[in-house]
């Protein structure tokens, strides 16, 4: 799993590491957060293409996957590009683009693997919006939609705060084979296999430049900090290839059992 991929030096060091990544790897399974890549917010069709021509199986996203309003369509079309489970299925009659979750059947040398790959998002201090708990627990209708009983389970869960992150961990131990944080952009040290075998990680990280604060200009970043105005943010410009990166985990999952076995971070 790949942390969010913000603007331009993040999709050029995706393309050209990824496919690296992969093959040392032998990664069977690649999920990228992608709701950064377009200037910082949001995400279009072309990068959404791009970004599954690197490799990725499955794009998650978060709460900036609404920035671009003409990407809602492909929310709505493309089964590999999600956006968070726990918004509001409508409001005032009015549907919300795209769905949380996709079952993604990979061929394996033990015969076809079912992955699910869930997206929530979280409440503290971000938006109100649905309860991510109890948005995962209609896990038998998941299941039921993966065609299988015990599918492998993969989530990206959106949130700010790392207390919920992990509170949401737990609940999920033992149910699912990994949950990974995004959102915050620092990658977090704490990777580690849960009492009931599930993979964690408090945070995947950013794919993008290290020559800013969390992939953004620097000069913005202090000006709102200092100033409190809410000045519009700007992706940073990389100095070089080598101020960027890939950052993110490889869990290694057993088929059978959906256990995790063990999780390192990139």
């Amino acid at each position: 799993m790949i942390g969010d991929v913000v603007g331009d030096p993040g999709m050029e060091v995706l393309e050209r590491r990824l496919p690296v990544l992969i093959r040392e790897n032998s990664a069977d399974f690649v999920v990228v957060n992608g709701e950064n890549a377009a200037g910082g917010f949001g995400l279009t069709s072309d990068l959404f293409n791009r970004i599954i021509a690197a490799g990725a199986d499955i794009v998650t996203s978060g709460n900036h996957i609404w920035e671009k309003r003409e990407f809602w369509p492909t929310l709505d079309s493309e089964e590999r590009v999600l956006r968070p489970m726990n918004y509001p299925e409508e409001s005032a009659g009015q549907k919300t683009a795209g769905k949380g979750w996709a079952k993604l059947e990979k061929p394996s040398p033990w015969g076809p693997v079912a992955w699910l790959t869930v997206n929530l998002q979280g409440r503290d201090l971000m938006k109100a919006i649905d309860c991510p708990f109890k948005a995962f627990d209609n896990l038998d209708a998941l299941e039921a939609a993966a065609g299988v009983e015990k599918p492998i389970i993969l989530v990206d869960f959106h949130a700010e705060s790392t207390r919920e992150k992990e509170a949401l961990a737990y609940y999920l131990d033992g149910r699912v084979s990994l949950i990974a944080g995004t959102h915050t952009h620092v990658q977090t040290a704490d990777e580690r296999l849960l009492p009931k075998g599930s993979a964690y990680i408090t945070d995947l990280g950013m794919t993008g430049t290290l020559d800013g604060i969390i992939g953004m200009d620097t000069k913005i970043c202090l000006d709102r900090a200092r100033n409190q105005v809410l000045y519009r943010m700007e992706v940073a410009v990389a100095s070089s290839e080598e101020k960027t990166c890939v950052q993110g985990i490889v869990a290694e999952i057993d088929a059978e059992s959906g256990r995790a076995v063990a999780i390192k971070r990139l």
